[in-house]
């Protein structure tokens, strides 16, 4: 079982800076792929970065620029920097990750909001 804990959300205004953070534990394997994803309300659930443990990264379109995805191995943990946010970007962001090991098998962490309001 993979338990993914994350944290850093919070309400920032316009312009600001977040860093999230999630700690994945609990597993014997390695977790291949983590990211995030992020739902606001009546949208869907939508990719925003995404990171394999060999350093290939993936963004959404629309935080292009603005968001850093990182990882480090050894804590077993993904980090996503965004700058300069806007209103858009308020959402429950939920951190995913995914193994070789436990293929069709996507872990999800149970989210963290962020607000993006003046």
């Amino acid at each position: 079982q993979v338990q993914l804990v994350e944290s850093g959300g919070g309400l920032v205004q316009p312009g600001g800076s977040l860093r999230l953070s999630c700690a994945a534990s609990g597993r014997r394997f390695s977790i291949d792929v983590m990211g995030w994803y992020r739902q606001s309300p009546g949208k869907q659930r939508e990719l925003v970065a995404a990171i394999t443990s060999g350093g290939s990264i993936n963004y959404a379109d629309s935080v292009k620029g603005r968001f850093t995805i990182s990882r480090d191995n050894a804590k077993n943990t993904v980090y996503l920097q965004m700058n300069s946010l806007k209103p858009e970007d308020t959402a429950v962001y939920y951190c995913y990750g995914n193994s070789i090991a436990t293929p069709g098998i996507d872990y999800w962490g149970q989210g963290t909001q962020v607000a993006v309001s003046s």
